[in-house]
């Protein structure tokens, strides 16, 4: 019989095994996140509730464009403080939705402590039409002018922290794992990553219903899978899961910080007992969250 169901689908007799010991069904079920946390929609208008009480306060972000396509901006909440490290955001959704204003609650937490906050926005694979390429192109020309035009905006470009969530988070691991100096930069333009419930091994990805809408083809899962380039990481990790999210999104992050710890690299792993998949992410906007708490601690120093 099936076991890697969430609560309320009743399991079936299992049909061929696909990936390790799953199903097509349980493998499907096993990268959505709708059917493993109820409560997505009250946390999204909580959320939205915050983002507003944030802008009220802070103000509006700058809108700065990182690059030539009316997607190509970025939301930039500036601390007063001169000289100051700067955060950067990805935002997740299955790299089909999400813009950088649903991140506008997470401000406060680094702003507070001193730091700017910026939440990146970029195109999705619906209207690359399933094309991962061009969103990790703008993600890391995104980080990139961020790293030129820190100072311009009062920030330390020698700190540079990065965080993503789900899908952003895949994308993060890209990040982190680009050959930086092919960009003209260093290895080490970013100095700590928070990445949480991410995929780092597209593999497994590849054979889920998600395919439905990625083209996912050997190149693609070979380009776009952060744990084949372990070589390339020289930026410290901290990669975070909660324990009430799908099993793949918390097996991939086990084995995504085995790898690296096998590669001989810096990560920690972060595990937050009790929350599923968006309620990990809401941390992120709490310094005193899971997730605020570990990102700061990575901005401190």
């Amino acid at each position: 019989m099936q076991t890697h169901l969430p609560a309320g689908v009743a399991p079936k007799r299992r049909g061929p095994l696909v990936f390790l010991d799953y199903d097509q069904e349980e493998l499907d079920y096993a990268y959505r996140q709708d059917v493993w946390a109820s409560n997505a929609a009250e946390i999204a208008k909580r959320n939205a509730q915050k983002s507003a009480a944030a802008v009220a306060r802070l103000g509006p972000p700058k809108r700065l464009r990182y690059g030539e396509t009316e997607i190509e901006t970025l939301d930039l909440y500036a601390t007063s403080r001169p000289n100051a490290p700067v955060h950067v955001h990805i935002h997740g959704g299955q790299w089909r939705t999400g813009r950088a204003a649903n991140d506008a609650f997470m401000a406060e937490t680094f702003v507070d402590a001193g730091g700017h906050f910026i939440s990146l926005d970029f195109t999705n694979v619906t209207e690359t039409k399933g094309d991962l390429m061009p969103m990790a192109d703008q993600v890391r020309r995104a980080v990139a002018w961020v790293y030129r035009n820190a100072a311009q905006f009062g920030g330390d470009n020698g700190r540079l922290y990065l965080s993503g969530h789900s899908s952003g988070a895949h994308l993060g691991g890209v990040v982190v794992t680009t050959a930086w100096q092919q960009y003209g930069m260093p290895p080490t333009i970013v100095r700590g990553a928070l990445l949480c419930s991410g995929m780092y091994d597209l593999h497994p990805v590849s054979l889920s219903a998600r395919s439905s809408f990625v083209t996912f083809t050997p190149a693609v899962i070979d380009a776009f899978s952060p744990q084949r380039h372990l070589d390339q990481l020289a930026t410290p990790l901290v990669v975070a899961y909660g324990t009430l999210e799908t099993p793949e999104f918390q097996r991939q992050s086990r084995d995504f910080v085995a790898a690296v710890r096998a590669a001989g690299k810096p990560v920690t792993l972060l595990v937050g007992e009790g929350y599923n998949h968006f309620e990990i992410r809401e941390t992120l906007g709490n310094p005193y969250g899971v997730l605020g708490r570990a990102a700061l601690a990575q901005m401190r120093g």
